[in-house]
């Protein structure tokens, strides 16, 4: 004998009838719009003008107080180039509230650009969250170091120190900074040619979780630029990025004061001072400056502030240094090599599979096989996909 379903549910199921047959998506959901708006870094306004809407219209959308008809949602995914399935409804995404994000060159965008940071970190977390359903990742541990509110540079100094011991680094150069934080837990990528070159780098540690049925709370994210193809300042950043993650967790971020401290923290952290001290020249000695480059994996310009900072140089000869820096430019002479690149998605990726895992990816994060592609390849994957040789 069946039972008879309750009266909300038949009413909704009504409610669905009827917008079908008015032809108004039933299964959008309100934030994959707000998020592709972000990933394409399109106000509200140039949305709607391309669409013959109102800006109040494409509000409405994104907040759940009206559904588009089924020709706008198509116009939509036009307009945002994703295909329509990305709005479809059913797989919660990660959320990065704006006010917990750490970004490196926080004064030098936008709004709108750091928002489209955000919002492709979003992407990178839901990915990274879809792919803990079938494989396990390693568990987040960076060090829980209790820190003064009232925070000094001896603390600073002191706290990276310990970073250092607590992650297992020996006396020395980091080998690889990157790998070091995948190593502990944090879900790391590039940000791709999509995003704004002005964004150097952010980190973030307080997202609200994709999948409220998994027990554990969303990985701690560093997004990098490779735009710059500058090894040494990817090391710097990555280190950085730490620090925000180790010191800063419950400050507002922004101030000067936690950039320079996460400042601070990247240079005792990838060259700890009574080790490098003794090596720093107490001139310009340029042959010497590119032989510390390569060995910390440093670039010159944080080295000369080293040497400055720990009172090897100068006050005339550091401001003589800058000035031979800034006349060479960018990037600097002495290049290290390749960027530091992610490894973790990929090698999980390929331990279930390759082609076939990266689909089920998609299915578990009810995401467009493109999407989890374009996070697929800014977490260090190669793109699988074959191609087409017009010449042979």
């Amino acid at each position: 004998m069946t039972q008879d379903l309750p009266l909300d549910f038949d009413a909704a199921r009504k409610r669905a009838t009827e917008r079908r047959a008015a032809g108004v998506a039933v299964d959008f959901d309100p934030a994959r719009l707000a998020l592709a708006r972000r990933l394409a870094a399109m106000p509200r306004t140039k949305l709607a003008r391309a669409l013959k809407i109102s800006p109040a219209a494409v509000g409405q959308f994104e907040k759940g107080q009206a559904r588009p008809t089924l020709p706008v949602l198509t116009g939509l995914a036009d307009a945002l180039d994703v295909p329509v399935d990305f709005f479809r409804a059913g797989h919660p995404m990660a959320v990065l509230p704006a006010s917990a994000a750490h970004f490196r060159s926080l004064r030098a965008t936008t709004v709108t650009e750091r928002e489209q940071a955000l919002a492709f970190g979003e992407l990178v977390l839901s990915v990274f969250s879809a792919l803990e359903l079938s494989v396990d990742l390693p568990a987040v541990n960076l060090p829980g170091l209790q820190v003064d509110d009232e925070l000094d540079e001896n603390g600073v100094v002191d706290a990276a120190r310990r970073t250092r011991q607590a992650m297992g680094v020996s006396r020395g150069p980091v080998p690889h900074v990157v790998r070091l934080l995948e190593s502990h837990g944090v879900a790391v990528a590039g940000l791709d040619d999509h995003v704004s070159p002005r964004v150097d780098a952010f980190s973030h540690q307080q997202a609200l979780h994709p999948h409220p049925h998994q027990a554990h709370s969303p990985r701690p994210l560093v997004l990098l630029n490779p735009a710059k193809e500058d090894k040494a300042r990817g090391r710097f950043n990555a280190a950085h990025e730490l620090g925000h993650l180790v010191l800063h967790h419950d400050t507002e971020p922004g101030s000067r004061l936690n950039e320079a401290q996460a400042h601070a923290f990247a240079a005792e952290f990838l060259a700890p001072a009574e080790e490098i001290a003794p090596q720093l020249p107490t001139r310009l000695d340029w042959v010497r400056f590119h032989e510390l480059k390569q060995r910390w994996g440093l670039s010159l310009k944080a080295l000369v502030m080293r040497a400055h900072k720990l009172g090897k140089l100068t006050d005339h000869s550091y401001r003589r240094g800058m000035q031979q820096l800034t006349a060479w430019g960018l990037p600097e002479p002495g290049a290290l090599g390749e960027l530091e690149r992610p490894v973790l998605m990929s090698r999980a990726v390929e331990l279930l599979g390759g082609e076939s895992a990266l689909q089920r990816l998609a299915k578990d994060a009810g995401l467009p096989l493109s999407e989890v592609r374009r996070v697929w390849v800014a977490a260090g994957g190669a793109d699988v996909r074959p191609r087409v040789d017009l010449l042979n």
